[in-house]
Formats: structure tokens, C-alpha cells, sequence
């Protein structure tokens, strides 16, 4: 018998583990926004998703409901999860001149536009909003995160570049009754607001940034605050709304919105190219509808060479198109098919609208088809009958988008309903 004591339980070394803690990031819990404890207070479904490593609702209490409170209403979304960068200094404007496809020198204070910007070889990283809160500080709102790219990007101008995603609280206040609300609630001088506009109003002891913008195509605003003032701000807007039908919704209401309104989402209808594996899964701005932006005469910006020698060589492979169904069950990722058999594109969001009354969805389609060729598109489509898939060959064709465009959404003054 060995004479070796054996030490007591509580004398026994530590036993470190053999894995490092960033090993077990799947026990992380997700990050919540400023505006949870509400939000958890209306949640009934408890049908949540991932948004950029913050716990965000895809639905609160009904989706279609919460869609049809949009569109008939007004509906409080937080878009808190995304990405918010704060770019200041004499040499932002330049900077972001340079950064992206628009011509920032045209864009004022107090004012916003939709951009985006892409790497030297012309590819889309990423899309966004850019407000220009003064004349040299400005918030880039996006998907992605790209705060190292953008560190780089910024050596040799004169700024700052942060982000203030966790600083900055926002919401978005979308729907017919969304103006009466927010003048309901004390915002003097909001229906001063025309589309793309921004204005500072005061709350509390702070101040809240108000801008005309939206992802749903309708009348609606944005709210962007310190994160010290987001529950106040959440209660003064419910309490103003009452009367007004204002209701919380989450993501798959939205989406359903945006998508009527014929709008993108980065990693959805197309692949950033900072996420894309596969080199051809990258697009160039032509190539998903924002080839608008491009403005040449501005001079050089990242990817402007690549895309003029795309341009003029004919090396634009890709068109993103709306397409019209027959039919009413959603072809979501369905293969797009020419004359039932060449294969030429993919789906990429897709349903039914109710207020178009149409199937609708967006498609990437390989030129020459949905560019020259728009005649005699297919969709296939698998429909559950009876436990049992069919497979449904639908026809489509090329249509304008938006699907729904609602005279309220640009206004000036806004409705009041």
C-alpha cells in the first residue's frame, strides 16, 4: 500500500480547464438593448433572433398583425442592434467622399441619404444610411461592422472615427398615425420634417435626434438618443399613441414592409463582400440596383475604377430584380428558370402582399436575363399538400419596384391621421 497521503478534498490543486473562454462562446448570452425591459414587458411569443450579437424580437405578439399595424397604424421598432458609426473632424467630409459612392459634398447639415461603399476591386461591402449632423460630424448607420476597415481608410485625414452602437439608443417609428404621435407627444416643429431630413428635439434633461427616414416605404421617422434617455423616450411614445393604434412589432413585420417597398438587405439579396467565401458570390453596385449612386463626376473613390472598366468591358454579370408571381404561396428562395428549363437566377425574399395584392419578391438574376431578356421567366416553387411536396412551376415576370408606393411617405407636411 502506498504510504503517499492522500490530500484532503479542499487541499487539492486547482484543476484549470484545457479550453480557453472564448471556447465556450456559445454560452454567451446575447446582448440586450436599452429599450429590453419594455420589450421583454410586451413579448408573448418569445420568438427572438440573433441581430448583430443583441436579442431582438422577430415577433412580439401576432406577425401579421403586427405588419397590418404599420401599414394602418403606427409601429415602434428598436433599431438599436444597428451598427452606428460616429465620423467627426475637418477632414470627415472628404473622408467619406472618398469612402463611398455619393457625393457628399451635396449632402447638408441636417440631412440624410442612402449610400454605400466598396472595396478597390468595386465590390459592395456594405449599404447604409449617412446623416450629416453638422458640418463636419456625421453617423453612418449600417448592417456590418467595419470599424478596423474604416480606422485604415481614415490615415491621413484629420477625424475621429468610433462607433457608438452601445451608446446610442434609436427606434423607428413607422405607420400612417407615426407624425400625430410624435406632435401628439410635444415634438414642435416635426412637420417641418421633409423626407431625408433631420432635426434635434429636446427630451428630458438630453436632446433626441429626429430623422424622416424608414425601411418600410410608409410615412415614418427615426429616433436616435443617448441610451440614459431610451425608456423615457419609449413611455412618452406609447403614452402619446394611445389613441393613435401605436403597437411594438418585430423584425418579420418589417421585412414584410420592406420588401413591398422594394428595398435591400446586406446578406440577404446579396452577400457583403468582407462575408463572401466563393468569389463569385460578390456583387458590384450595378449589380444589385444601387448602380444610381455612383456618382463619377465627384472624382475618385474607392472601387470607382473597377466599376468603370466593368461598365465599359461589359462585366456586369448580375441584375437584381422585382419580380411578379401568379399565384399566392411565396417563392422564397425559389430557382428562377428561363422558358421552364436554363437555370438563371435565385430568389431572394419573396411574399405575398397584402397591400399590393400581388406575390411578390426579389430575385439576382444572370444578365442578359431580367436585363434584355424579361420574357418568359419561371419560378419553381415546392407547396406542402396533404404531408406531401409538389412541385409548382409558376410564371414570373420583371416587375418595377417599389410594389407599394404610399403617397404619405413623402408628403410635406405629413398627413395627419
Amino acid at each position: 500500500m502506498s504510504k503517499t497521503a492522500v490530500k484532503p478534498i479542499a487541499e487539492q490543486p486547482t484543476v484549470r480547464p484545457l479550453h480557453s473562454p472564448a471556447q465556450f462562446h456559445f454560452r454567451t448570452l446575447r446582448i440586450d438593448t436599452p429599450f429590453q425591459p419594455r420589450i421583454d414587458t410586451l413579448m408573448k411569443t418569445n420568438d427572438w433572433y440573433d441581430w448583430g450579437g443583441y436579442r431582438a424580437p422577430a415577433s412580439l405578439w401576432d406577425e401579421e398583425l403586427e405588419y397590418f399595424a404599420i401599414r394602418s397604424q403606427a409601429a415602434l421598432f428598436d433599431i438599436s442592434p444597428m451598427t452606428k458609426y460616429r465620423i467627426e473632424g475637418p477632414g470627415a467630409e472628404t473622408f467619406l467622399n472618398r469612402l463611398t459612392l455619393r457625393d457628399v459634398t451635396r449632402l447638408k447639415s441636417g440631412r440624410v441619404h442612402y449610400t454605400a461603399w466598396c472595396d478597390d476591386a468595386g465590390h459592395v461591402l456594405d449599404d447604409g444610411t449617412l446623416f450629416r449632423l453638422a458640418e463636419t460630424r456625421f453617423r453612418l448607420c449600417c448592417q456590418e461592422r467595419h470599424l478596423p476597415w474604416l480606422l485604415d481608410s481614415a490615415i491621413g485625414f484629420d477625424l475621429t472615427a468610433s462607433e457608438e452602437t452601445e451608446a446610442v439608443a434609436a427606434l423607428a417609428l413607422q405607420g400612417p398615425t407615426s407624425f400625430a404621435i410624435l406632435r401628439e407627444a410635444g415634438f414642435e416643429g416635426v412637420e417641418r420634417l421633409k423626407v431625408f431630413d433631420l432635426a434635434d428635439f429636446p427630451h428630458e434633461d438630453g436632446s433626441v435626434t429626429i430623422s424622416r427616414t424608414g425601411f418600410t416605404g410608409d410615412l415614418g421617422y427615426e429616433l436616435f438618443m443617448p441610451v440614459e434617455l431610451a425608456l423615457s423616450l419609449w413611455d412618452r411614445l406609447m403614452e402619446a399613441g394611445q389613441s393613435r393604434g401605436i403597437r411594438a412589432i418585430g423584425y418579420t413585420a418589417l421585412n414584410r414592409a420592406r420588401l413591398e417597398a422594394g428595398l435591400i438587405v446586406a446578406n440577404a439579396d446579396f452577400v457583403t463582400a468582407e462575408h463572401a467565401i466563393r468569389a463569385d458570390r460578390v456583387r458590384m453596385p450595378d449589380e444589385i440596383g444601387l448602380g444610381f449612386m455612383v456618382d463619377l463626376e465627384k472624382g475618385y473613390f474607392n472601387g470607382r475604377r473597377a466599376i468603370v472598366e466593368a461598365r465599359a468591358k461589359g462585366r456586369l454579370q448580375h441584375v437584381l430584380v422585382g419580380l411578379e408571381i401568379e399565384g399566392n404561396i411565396p417563392a422564397e428562395h425559389a430557382i428562377v428558370y428561363h422558358r421552364k428549363r436554363k437555370e438563371v437566377g435565385l430568389v431572394s425574399a419573396a411574399i405575398w402582399s397584402p397591400m399590393a395584392k400581388r406575390n411578390i419578391a426579389l430575385a439576382s438574376l444572370v444578365r442578359p436575363y431580367g436585363d434584355t431578356i424579361t420574357d418568359d421567366l419561371w419560378v419553381e416553387i415546392y407547396a406542402m399538400r396533404e404531408l406531401k411536396y409538389e412541385r409548382l412551376l409558376k410564371r414570373a415576370k420583371v416587375a418595377a419596384r417599389p410594389f407599394v408606393k404610399l403617397d404619405r411617405r413623402t408628403a410635406s407636411p405629413p398627413p395627419e391621421f
